[in-house]
């Protein structure tokens, strides 16, 4: 059964590279269809592969092979909840290890410009800890971050 809603990203060709990566990397991920062109297309040809189903952490995604014009931006990214700093450590290094690169603030892109938020359940209880100055000193903190460091991070907002 086909999902609601799905979301859709526009690759260059590499879609199925994409997924594969993404069902391996991340949890609750999984590969699904793929859909090969019935005909000559703008980007292709027929037979080449036009999308590929796959899920992203329980998020049903399509990606679509439609060339060139379009690139991805920061304007939208997958959120990615880690519940220590072994599983931030490794999803990060997977992304950016993979040809991706990295941003500030548990921010990176990997190597297809998708972009990707690593971000520590700690983090997300430090920015709203009743306490705003312990919050505060916690964002504080990961403002000069590229990869969060939990242990950083607590330090930060216990003071």
């Amino acid at each position: 059964m086909v999902a609601k809603n799905t979301i859709c990203l526009w690759f260059d060709g590499t879609a199925l590279d994409a997924a594969r990566f993404y069902a391996a990397t991340f949890p609750d991920s999984a590969m699904g269809a793929v859909h090969r062109a019935p005909g000559d297309y703008p980007a292709g040809q027929e037979g080449d592969v036009l999308t590929v189903e796959f899920t992203v952490a329980g998020i049903p995604c399509i990606g679509l092979n439609g060339g060139p014009e379009f690139r991805h931006s920061e304007a939208f990214s997958f959120q990615i909840a880690t519940d220590d700093q072994e599983e931030t450590d490794r999803l990060w290094n997977a992304i950016v290890g993979n040809g991706g690169q990295e941003s500030q603030c548990g921010w990176c892109k990997d190597r297809w410009g998708l972009s990707w938020q690593i971000t520590p359940r700690a983090l997300v209880a430090a920015f709203t800890d009743p306490d705003r100055a312990a919050a505060k000193r916690a964002f504080e903190a990961m403002m000069g971050m590229r990869k969060i460091d939990i242990a950083t991070i607590e330090a930060a907002r216990r003071g």
